[in-house]
């Protein structure tokens, strides 16, 4: 493997920036202070609750979608 890549790439610019809009309005929803820059100062339990939260809403959509509705 070459250690000028990453595996933490997105292949689709676009959806990088759904994403990040995606994990702000989540953060937003469950009240975690995250930021645009730095977030270090937030605990290993908001940021993981934050991508916990994000996983459990598309999986719902995926649900939905698959179900039709």
């Amino acid at each position: 493997m070459n250690n000028n890549t990453s595996s933490n790439k997105v292949s689709v610019p676009e959806a990088k920036s759904a994403m990040n809009r995606f994990k702000m309005e989540v953060a937003n929803e469950i009240g975690v202070p995250l930021s645009d820059g730095y977030n270090g100062n937030l605990t290993s339990a908001q940021n993981g609750s934050v991508g916990g939260y994000m996983v459990k809403k598309m999986i719902e959509a995926q649900e939905r979608q698959m179900a039709g509705k």
